[in-house]
């Protein structure tokens, strides 16, 4: 037992001395504010999600977008890929992200622009080498530490989530949390809604061609 009160009073204390950080007069020192930050995150998340995961597999985050389609074309699309994610660099700097931070991202789009030459095998692979996304959580995990911003749905759904927020301003309806969750999962849903729907579609004529194979046959 005095072991135990030992292990609580020094967790207690080390509590008691851990620094309060002022995430406030951080943003002050980078010129920002709260809103500013998660507005520009947001930005960067609409144009991570256009790049990289526009049409996406329903309730996760993988997917393809406008830098998959490019690199169809070949070589120039892949320099316009590559021209077009530095933007999302630009966003991240604008949040205060160091340029050493963003080294690894900057890699992945070069190795992006490499691979994507490759008819075909590069378009594919486009699928998973997404520089744009890397960026993004590069700059959620420095907002993170450096701001003491945690949330994510305003990255996780940003179209949805801007609208979502305009529509909040207007009407206490759309501040149900249930409402909101429903709201912001309207692509999944219908995705979700599209797979069944299909795939009960493929069953129903597997199941008829089975049995006029049996009919026909006499097998059935």
């Amino acid at each position: 037992m005095d072991e135990l009160n030992k292990v609580s009073k020094l967790k207690a204390n080390s509590a008691v001395n851990m620094p309060i950080i002022d995430y406030r007069a951080r943003l002050a020192e980078q010129g920002l504010t709260r809103e500013q930050v998660i507005a520009t995150e947001r930005k960067l998340a609409k144009f991570a999600n256009t790049m990289d995961s526009l049409v996406r597999i329903p309730f996760t985050k993988q997917g393809m977008g406008a830098d998959a389609a490019l690199s169809t074309i070949p070589l120039a699309g892949d320099l316009a890929g590559l021209a077009l994610t530095s933007y999302a660099f630009v966003l991240g700097r604008q949040l205060g992200v160091p340029a050493h931070k963003m080294t690894p991202a900057v890699r992945l789009a070069l190795i992006d622009m490499v691979v994507g030459i490759v008819p075909g095998i590069g378009t594919l692979l486009d699928i998973f080498i997404r520089p744009s996304r890397k960026t993004l959580g590069i700059v959620h995990g420095h907002l993170h530490d450096e701001y003491g911003i945690t949330e994510t749905m305003h990255m996780d759904r940003p179209f949805l989530h801007q609208s979502l927020e305009d529509k909040q301003q207007h009407s206490r309806f759309w501040r149900n949390p249930i409402i909101a969750w429903i709201y912001l999962h309207i692509p999944d849903i219908l995705g979700l809604i599209v797979i069944v729907v299909v795939g009960w579609g493929l069953w129903a004529m597997l199941s008829w061609l089975v049995s006029l194979f049996g009919n026909t046959t006499g097998f059935g």
